[in-house]
């Protein structure tokens, strides 16, 4: 990506060394363990666990820590120092092209917003290492970036771009597609989009309700190619090559891909995000039309 003369965003705010408040283990500390005591204590082997995960989190376990990387990440054995960070690490020169994205969704959703008659408001992007306390609750990094609509923030540990070299989707634009789908959840709310479906969700049953979870992903997927559209024909962000990332990115994080990886059957009713192909087709719906009236994916997929 050519990213580096790009506007630098205000919204970014920098957590990174802080230590997450209320301490705690890798399910988001007490909160959520206290959340599945119910559930376990329904029998002897659950009592085990309980006890267990308590242990854990008094002696500050983290359940998570085998999947967090302890590389620092990086953006490829080519990537360059930012203007203005000359001697910076590997890890400063990430977070500048994190704000450097931000900033361009930025300008991007608040055109269209404009055109539509209405005014962006641009979410904060979160840095953090390890954990993070939000309006969402206490979260581990293992849980991978996320948008919490009740603080309209998104949250991103830089550690996960190393995870997703590891999926098989290294490159700063899969990096840049997560970071867009993650704002794309941010329209999602400004729409009352996620509102109605949260509300959907809790009325229905366990596989209609991981459906409207998979159309929410995918029009947050639809709504970052939307981005890719207009960075590259207005900015000329994109390179040979960045396209073919983000469609390798989308269907890495794919439900079924996952399922594979982890040694588990696919399971498509269990899908929350999507598979593969769907994420990948919708990512590229967004970047070949550049229009948002074309991310309907609860029009596209209510009959499936």
């Amino acid at each position: 990506m050519r990213w580096r003369q790009g506007r630098r965003s205000s919204n970014v705010e920098d957590r990174r060394g802080e230590k997450a408040p209320g301490g705690g283990g890798g399910m988001g500390g007490l909160g959520n363990l206290l959340a599945l005591a119910p559930f376990l204590l329904r029998s002897k082997k659950g009592w085990l666990i309980l006890l267990a995960l308590g242990a854990l989190y008094y002696f500050g376990g983290n359940l998570f820590s085998g999947m967090q990387s302890t590389e620092s990440p990086s953006l490829g054995p080519d990537a360059q120092t930012a203007p203005g960070t000359q001697g910076a690490g590997p890890e400063d020169e990430v977070a500048q092209f994190v704000s450097v994205v931000l900033a361009d969704t930025e300008d991007t959703w608040g055109s269209l917003f404009q055109q539509a008659g209405s005014q962006y408001s641009p979410p904060k992007l979160v840095l953090y290492n390890d954990a993070v306390r939000s309006a969402c609750g206490l979260s581990s990094a293992a849980v991978g970036p996320f948008y919490c609509p009740g603080d309209q923030k998104v949250y991103l540990d830089l550690s996960f771009l190393n995870e997703l070299k590891k999926l098989g989707a290294p490159g700063d634009f899969a990096f840049a597609y997560v970071i867009a789908h993650e704002v794309g959840h941010h329209v999602q709310n400004l729409q009352g989009v996620s509102e109605k479906v949260q509300q959907a969700r809790m009325r229905a049953d366990k596989v209609t309700s991981n459906r409207l979870s998979v159309m929410l992903e995918l029009q947050a997927d639809c709504y970052a190619g939307v981005w890719a559209f207009y960075a590259h024909r207005d900015r000329n962000m994109l390179e040979p090559g960045d396209i073919e990332e983000g469609l390798r990115a989308a269907a890495a994080v794919g439900d079924d891909h996952l399922q594979r990886r982890a040694g588990r059957a696919v399971s498509p009713d269990a899908f929350t995000h999507g598979s593969a192909e769907q994420r990948a087709y919708w990512f590229n719906q967004g970047f070949s039309t550049g229009d948002v009236n074309k991310c309907n994916t609860f029009a596209a997929l209510s009959g499936q």
